[in-house]
């Protein structure tokens, strides 16, 4: 069984601390609609520019903002993937968050095969790797330096189990959700579970974990940001051993890190969010009124799927159609979505902010 070992020291303490009163403090703020949404899609554009570009993508945020906007753009085939990979493994995430499903060793597997989709073949994509893996640094002018080599891979499908039955278990033990998030991310990158993609699915799976724990931040936050602007101090973090057992000894020195950043992330996102909420709000009603969880949920939704009927948000907020269609009619008071087609057929689209 998975037994993490680390410990609670007094800077990861506090890193926890400021994190927990600044969660209150986002929670609580009142933001309009349009800037919600606004930093929300900016976020998710600024976690999957950077955790694809820790990899090698070379997409920049213009870029990456395009292919969320489902605009074409001149780029190697593979980095679009990637780039359109990650920020659909973003929705699923929000879909098992909505859907309050547990995170289990099929999940893993799903996110896997879609940070993967197109970029790896079939039989490598969203299953666990037959044989052995090595993370190799490259160096001119010399034999490249094998700097971890993971676990052998007949252990890989136990080691998963046991991590996933782990995190399952550690909510029920009262272990901090940033905690959890940090060792589930360390964890995969010492299994290296997969031929490729397990850096994105580390990053996605810890993610995941936060979401799932209600350390979700309204979803303004892109941790991934911190590593991508030191990757060296990122690797370094990361790799706290030569292989699988070394790594085992400790995660004290990576949640160290783990915490700093993301309290230096929540902090960023206070900021802005104190930034929108000072400021003189106009006097109009639709000024006065604020997206809820279930505005939020309709929102998700219809950027999942791209547009969004009344029969569909009853669904989704396991109501009555009429309730649904008044959610709906409220967001469009607010200039946030529009209505197409009449009657019958009609549904409803974003609008662009």
């Amino acid at each position: 069984m998975f037994n993490p070992k680390y410990k609670l020291t007094t800077n990861i303490v506090k890193m926890l601390v400021a994190i927990a009163e600044a969660k209150t403090i986002i929670e609580q703020a009142k933001i309009l609609p349009k800037q919600e949404l606004r930093l929300r899609r900016q976020a998710m554009v600024r976690m999957t520019h950077s955790s694809t570009a820790i990899e090698g993508n070379r997409l920049e945020i213009p870029e990456v903002e395009a292919v969320l906007a489902r605009k074409k753009i001149s780029a190697p085939d593979r980095d679009i993937f990637e780039v359109q990979n990650y920020l659909n493994v973003l929705r699923y995430i929000e879909k098992i968050v909505q859907e309050k499903r547990q995170i289990t060793e099929k999940v893993l597997l799903k996110i896997h095969r879609m940070v993967t989709c197109k970029t790896l073949p079939g039989e490598s994509s969203g299953r666990y790797r037959p044989k052995p893996v090595f993370v190799v640094r490259r160096r001119w002018g010399s034999p490249d330096e094998i700097v971890y080599t993971g676990p052998d891979a007949r252990k890989v499908p136990v080691l998963c189990a046991s991590l996933i039955k782990w995190t399952q278990n550690s909510e029920r033990e009262g272990i901090n959700p940033v905690i959890t998030a940090g060792i589930v991310h360390q964890e995969i990158a010492a299994i290296h579970p997969f031929n490729d993609g397990n850096g994105r699915t580390a990053r996605a799976l810890a993610t995941l974990v936060l979401y799932s724990r209600g350390y979700d931040f309204r979803h303004l936050f892109a941790l991934e940001d911190y590593y991508n602007r030191d990757r060296q101090k990122y690797y370094q973090a990361i790799n706290i051993g030569k292989n699988y057992n070394e790594r085992q000894h400790d995660f004290t020195s990576w949640l160290e890190y783990f915490t700093r950043g993301f309290r230096e992330e929540i902090d960023n996102v206070r900021e802005k969010v104190n930034a929108l909420s000072s400021k003189k709000i106009k006097r109009d009603i639709s000024s006065k009124i604020y997206l809820d969880k279930d505005q939020l949920q309709i929102l998700d939704f219809m950027d999942q799927v791209g547009r969004i009927t009344a029969k569909d948000t009853a669904d989704i907020l396991e109501c009555p159609k009429r309730t649904a269609q008044l959610q709906l009619q409220k967001l469009k008071r607010l200039g946030i979505i529009k209505q197409v087609g009449r009657g019958p057929a009609s549904a409803y689209i974003a609008k662009s902010i």
